[in-house]
């Protein structure tokens, strides 16, 4: 049974400010509630934005044992909101719960929440081009604990970032380096859940990345080191000269993402065959110079369709496109953000409009 939710309305603290960098600015409220072993899910509430207090021997502070996911509400051009595919975000929420050993939401609950914070705080959804409410729900261990074991006692919250474009350079190609030596998951671990070790793990070799010019990594499998599995945070899909589309196959090291499998519906309706294969670096890379591969994008929730113009591997530099976003990826960019914000017709019954 759903529990009633909460709210606590705070006095407006912030506003919409005139440039929008992700993850500077942050709303007024929070959603949040608590669960212990012995009462299960309890405290369901909408508040003031505000600190945690944790103990020092938390389990997330030291066994990183936590979850998140991400999403975005967005403007439409008559003044009301949408929400894009929320319940495949709870429900992958779920499936990182259960690898996670945590306890998992009441997805009815967890809709509610958002509908009702995303309410609360329409007045920061931004009406600017590009721009949208980034929405993070997180699930942390709270129970103070030093001994290696699953904790009993969680914190599940709701917090909120007006954003714009995520590279800040609207659609524009990055340049990526391909990681030949470090690695973001591998099969039979936890790639396939959104959690922040993951992420954890590649900020070594993406700060090196960064030192050399590069806005990305590309993650190569664990076991062989040629296989190709992410970008960044991001799915990545290859365009062929045919039109055709290739993806990286979910191994169970890499994350299923909203974005991949909304383009996997979206682009045969566009004329473009997605399909799912296990692709070599090296074939890649040829076909690259070869003129057969012509456009490379990453997708996710942030950027949505981020065009790959270089990949540089073992000090060769790789050119997609003359560098330069290709037609496949920017209408399909053009399309599914269309979707999301209202202006282009839903066939797939994705958005959730809060009017």
């Amino acid at each position: 049974m759903t529990v009633p939710i909460a709210i606590d309305v705070a006095p407006e603290r912030g506003q919409l400010p005139e440039t929008l960098v992700f993850g500077a600015t942050y709303t007024d409220h929070m959603f949040s509630q608590r669960y212990r072993q012995e009462a299960g899910w309890h405290d369901a509430r909408i508040g003031p934005l505000q600190p945690l207090a944790l103990h020092p021997a938390a389990a997330v502070l030291h066994y990183s044992q936590e979850i998140f996911e991400g999403l975005k509400a967005y403007r439409r051009a008559d003044g009301g909101i949408n929400l894009f595919r929320p319940d495949q975000n709870v429900a992958r929420f779920n499936r990182s719960a259960r690898r996670m050993v945590m306890p998992e939401v009441d997805a009815a609950l967890h809709l509610a929440a958002l509908k009702q914070f995303v309410d609360l705080e329409r007045h920061w959804v931004p009406a600017a081009p590009g721009a949208s409410l980034y929405l993070r729900p997180t699930m942390i261990a709270t129970a103070p604990r030093l001994d290696l074991s699953a904790a009993t006692e969680f914190l599940h919250f709701i917090i909120a970032s007006p954003v714009g474009g995520y590279f800040g350079a609207g659609f524009q190609s990055v340049d990526v380096l391909v990681s030949d030596q470090c690695r973001r998951a591998v099969v039979g671990g936890v790639g396939e859940a959104k959690t922040g070790g993951n992420y954890a793990a590649s900020l070594y070799a993406s700060d090196a990345a960064a030192r050399q010019g590069y806005q990305q990594v590309l993650w190569l499998d664990a076991r062989e080191g040629r296989f190709i599995e992410e970008v960044g945070s991001m799915n990545i899909c290859f365009v062929y000269a045919d039109g055709s589309i290739r993806t990286p196959a979910l191994t169970g090291s890499i994350l299923p993402g909203i974005t991949r499998d909304s383009l996997m519906q979206l682009a045969p309706r566009l004329g473009h065959s997605l399909e799912e294969a296990q692709l070599d670096i090296d074939e890649v890379l040829a076909g690259i110079d070869a003129g057969e591969i012509t456009e490379v994008f990453g997708c996710g929730t942030s950027a949505v369709i981020s065009p790959i113009g270089r990949l540089a591997f073992r000090g060769s530099e790789h050119v997609i496109g003359g560098g330069q976003p290709g037609p496949v990826a920017r209408r399909l960019y053009e399309t599914l953000s269309g979707i999301q914000y209202g202006s282009v017709e839903d066939p797939f019954g994705w958005v959730v409009r809060l009017d």
